[in-house]
């Protein structure tokens, strides 16, 4: 499963869930400007098949809302965390996420 990392997110991210994610990457790695807008992180995902889009903007929803999905959206409202911690929810979390990527009727995920 193709998981897209935001901005917002570390870097850092990408090795310490590559044994469960191993598709996954973080928007420095597109070939986006950097700042790119979240229009353009969008449809880089959508169109280079990213199934998910992890993110704590808002502004994901509303592009979901939008566009509809794919690709979907895992929306971490768990306030300011550590690397370490944001990495530890995603693992925690890897079995509804999976879900969520194969879900027909389910867009978004917000854990808290």
């Amino acid at each position: 499963m193709k998981v897209l990392l935001d901005a917002n997110l570390s870097f850092r991210l990408v090795k310490k869930l590559a044994d469960v994610y191993p598709q996954c990457l973080h928007v420095s790695r597109t070939g986006l400007t950097s700042p790119a807008s979240d229009m353009e992180i969008w449809h880089w995902a959508k169109a280079n098949d990213y199934i998910i889009i992890v993110s704590n903007d808002e502004d994901y929803r509303f592009l979901l809302e939008r566009f509809g999905s794919p690709p979907k959206v895992v929306l971490l409202r768990t306030g300011n965390l550590s690397t370490e911690q944001t990495a530890s929810i995603l693992l925690e979390k890897s079995k509804v996420i999976f879900e969520l990527a194969e879900s027909d009727e389910i867009d978004l995920l917000e854990i808290f």
